[in-house]
């Protein structure tokens, strides 16, 4: 019999009845009732329930030990009475009757339980990471996450994509992100940059001439933490082909990202996704992260307004505004409007218009001061009737959208209709090139400086850069963007013209870019790209709100790793050895 284990906690079945077997694991729960105590043994597969009497050998040693004790057991196999059998398990029609019971490693009091899922605190849970990853809903989540990697990679290999490794130690780039920065002990006062994405990289590939590139990447970005975002490290499938369009990287990714939610939930594509420019998604759902799964959409009303006695909204459209109107269905009441309103001066707006329908007629500030056709008119874009509402967003373009965004997705939640069964995925398309950075008084890229222009040189050379599109586009998931990506500038020249636009010389491309803009002047061919979010797609199919949920060891939100005390202090003999002298602000400097 082999040293440890003859048979895994999952795998005993009624036909191993008689058998003498042996299991090893963990003591996940002890059950003592007197001349019997129960253990349920637990390894990564599952649980078998294991017994031993008061006359065993066994009995003392086994009543001593502390729960997540790691032990070997050797026993035989015996039919449970009909009365306890436990259809909640897989081995649940049998248990293990003791022989030999051997402790393998001992256990302290845990800190938190894992036979439970109570919540024990994230410092808790992060600092014992190794504990929380035994609990049954965590560690199923891992698991699920490995099966999704495996089922994209299997998807992308029939896809005739080819898998391939970036480097890890690179240049720092300006990508949007701070870098973080390894010290070079061979080139003292220089560094390099842990990749933010395999960007540059993969373009290289299609330069190189290898057509379909793919990659389970891990990218890097000294970026504050949020709930789908680690501050540290996360990783995505890259993805790069060569002699292609938009719509031919759109029919490669959909049905890598489509089969993998089929696979692994009930929910089944029915249509390809839909295609939606950056301009329309902001108008009919406040975002360029729309949830097709609410099942109303905003409306321009301001042309109802322009002129109009309602003198709060003809002055925001007077000066150059809009108003956005949110239908709220079943939302006819002024209690619902009231709190809407509230809700609204606590997202940093004067407050939220609104107008109720019922009885045939429409009430409130609003409808007071505008004609029945006018109120007819919002009636009829919004699609709302008697008992509901409208409420109403204004202000500058961007501004009244985000609030009417964000009022459709409040109202989406609270009025319950969204499907969580449902995944609605869709592409976000056309963006805008270029946009105005009011803080810095100047145009630069508002997207990804590497996209190709619609239009190429001449638009860049004929047309206002604020009414310039580009070739970019995110797949988005129930409001969750899950990538962006891009059909690439593959002529020099083009790049060097985009750059000058927003405000950076030629030199600029040269130093920051040097290996791809060089690499372009010996025949690039045109190519395109993307990169979903392993992390965020594992989330949405997991249904838990957290990437924490779904990652082995990540940190906590001010980016440290408790368990491995990361980051840490390093010796002043590592610093002398990297050419380094640190110069810290006064509360960060070392006691003493």
């Amino acid at each position: 019999m082999h040293r440890y284990r003859s048979h895994t906690c999952t795998a005993l079945r009624e036909d191993n009845v008689g058998e003498t077997v042996r299991l090893s694991g963990w003591i996940h729960r002890r059950r003592d009732h007197g001349q019997l105590v129960f253990i349920d043994l637990r390894d990564h597969y599952g649980i078998t329930q294991c017994v031993t009497d008061i006359e065993d050998p066994a009995f003392q040693q086994v009543e001593k030990h502390r729960l997540e004790s790691v032990v070997c057991i050797t026993g035989r196999v015996v039919k449970r009475s009909e009365e306890t059998v436990n259809k909640k398990l897989p081995t649940g029609d049998i248990e293990v009757r003791i022989d030999n019971f051997e402790v393998l490693s001992s256990a302290d009091q845990v800190p938190l339980q894992v036979n439970s899922e109570e919540d024990a605190g994230e410092e808790t849970r992060l600092r014992y990471r190794y504990l929380d990853l035994r609990r049954e809903k965590i560690h199923k989540n891992i698991m699920m996450r490995s099966a999704i990697i495996t089922s994209i990679r299997r998807r992308m290999v029939d896809g005739g994509f080819f898998e391939f490794q970036t480097p890890i130690l690179t240049a720092s780039s300006p990508e949007g992100a701070r870098d973080f920065l390894v010290p070079s002990r061979l080139h003292p006062g220089k560094f390099y940059a842990l990749p933010q994405a395999p960007q540059q990289f993969k373009q290289l590939i299609m330069v190189a001439g290898f057509d379909r590139y793919f990659q389970i990447a891990p990218c890097f970005r000294d970026e504050d933490s949020r709930a789908d975002r680690s501050p540290g490290e996360f990783y995505q499938l890259d993805v790069e082909m060569s002699f292609v369009e938009q719509e031919d990287v759109f029919q490669a990714v959909e049905p890598v990202l489509a089969g993998v939610f089929e696979e692994f939930t009930s929910w089944k594509q029915s249509e390809p996704f839909p295609r939606i420019p950056f301009r329309e998604s902001m108008l009919k759902y406040g975002s360029d992260k729309p949830d097709l799964r609410i099942p109303f959409e905003i409306s321009d009303v301001t042309e109802v307004f322009r002129g109009s006695d309602f003198a709060v909204f003809a002055k925001v459209v007077e000066g150059g505004g809009v108003v956005r109107a949110v239908p709220g269905p079943k939302c006819g009441s002024r209690a619902i409007c009231d709190r809407m309103n509230a809700w609204a001066q606590g997202e940093g707006a004067p407050g939220m218009g609104y107008m109720i329908f019922g009885d045939g007629e429409a009430r409130g500030p609003i409808a007071n001061r505008l004609p029945p056709e006018k109120i007819a008119e919002i009636k009829a874009l919004t699609g709302m009737g008697d008992g509901d509402a409208v409420f109403f967003s204004a202000g500058k373009e961007l501004e009244a959208a985000s609030l009417a965004g964000r009022a459709r997705l409040k109202l989406g939640a609270d009025l319950d209709l969204i499907d969580k069964s449902a995944f609605r995925f869709c592409w976000i398309v056309d963006f805008p090139m270029f946009e105005f950075d009011e803080k810095a008084g100047k145009i630069d890229f508002s997207h990804n400086p590497f996209s190709m222009p619609q239009g190429g040189m001449e638009a860049l050379e004929t047309k206002d850069p604020l009414d310039i599109l580009a070739f970019q586009y995110d797949v988005v998931c129930n409001g969750v963007e899950l990538s962006s990506g891009a059909i690439r500038n593959h002529k020099p020249e083009i790049m060097y013209k985009a750059f000058e636009i927003a405000g950076y010389g030629p030199e600029v491309v040269d130093d920051k870019f040097a290996g791809m803009i060089n690499a372009f002047k010996f025949g690039a061919p045109p190519h395109g790209g993307i990169a979903p979010g392993i992390d965020r797609i594992v989330m949405l199919i997991a249904d838990v709100p957290n990437l924490r949920e779904v990652t082995l060891f990540p940190m906590n939100g001010r980016a440290e790793d408790l368990m491995m005390n990361a980051p840490s202090e390093v010796s002043p003999e590592q610093l002398k050895e990297l050419s380094i002298r640190l110069a810290l602000p006064p509360a960060a400097k070392p006691a003493g």
